[in-house]
């Protein structure tokens, strides 16, 4: 986003009497960060989001289509929308995110990817960008932005985490141990936080209706379908609905929890 030709970000820091005007206005508005704002869990939650009155910092990788069409569909609901575009597996990320953020309520991490193979197959590199996106992007992130939740009453961090962080898949191994790890930091971040305001959360979806499924035939979706108690895949909605939840005064007395969204597949 650019103003004058310049970054929104550099813009904002070159006029300091801007700056006061948008510190005091956002003050009375929410503001929520989005990572993997592009992808069917994280556009979900952002267009739920927008209709709730927040207002959304969306972060995105390579696909601009996708947050240019968000943009435009938070931006129909009022909701002030920022894009920020920033790789999570490469060295930089968290300046790019913290450069572009100023007053912050929410940090929702919703990026991610998956892998499939077994642990023998898989080579170094790939491990290492599953780490770097499920697990050290999200703790730098948190860690970078933590002094602005601080500045609120009360603010809020969900993890999308996933049922395999629960209980683990076969083919699975290195996206399960990542999506663990998440369930794990949630768990401790919650006691660190817990008195100065902050509510730390997972949620964990099982089988959900997104691109990260492609890979499967639509035999092995129904065989998939046929071994979850209701019968069906998980609407992206639904994991966004127990988003909203955890950011709602609804789940005041509710961290270190993971909410598990998986149609009764993990109990």
């Amino acid at each position: 986003m650019k103003k004058n030709g310049l970054p929104f970000a550099k813009f904002y820091r070159n006029n300091p009497g801007l700056s006061r005007v948008f510190k005091w206005g956002r003050k009375l508005k929410k503001f929520a960060l989005i990572t993997g704002a592009s992808g069917g869990i994280g556009k979900a939650t952002a267009e739920m989001l927008a209709k709730e009155g927040w207002n959304l910092y969306l972060h995105y990788h390579q696909n601009e289509a996708a947050i240019k069409e968000l943009l435009s569909i938070c931006r129909h609901f009022g909701a002030e929308a920022i894009p920020i575009r920033a790789d999570l597996a490469t060295d930089g990320t968290v300046k790019t995110i913290a450069e572009n953020v100023f007053h912050l309520d929410a940090i929702i991490h919703a990026a991610g990817i998956s892998h499939y193979g077994l642990l023998s197959d898989i080579d170094e590199a790939a491990i290492d960008k599953l780490y770097r996106i499920h697990v050290k992007a999200p703790l730098l992130i948190i860690r970078q932005l933590l002094p602005k939740l601080r500045q609120n009453a009360v603010s809020h961090i969900v993890l999308v985490s996933s049922i395999w962080g629960q209980a683990g898949a076969a083919c699975e191994a290195v996206y399960s141990a990542m999506k663990g790890a998440q369930i794990a930091f949630v768990k401790a971040l919650a006691k660190e936080t817990a008195r100065s305001g902050v509510r730390v959360n997972a949620v964990a979806p099982g089988a959900v209706g997104t691109n990260m499924l492609s890979r499967f035939a639509p035999e092995e979706i129904s065989d998939l379908e046929a071994d979850i108690p209701l019968g069906r895949l998980a609407k992206p909605e639904e994991i966004a609905g127990a988003v909203s939840f955890l950011l709602s005064e609804k789940s005041n007395y509710i961290t270190g929890q993971t909410i598990g969204v998986n149609g009764g597949w993990y109990m």
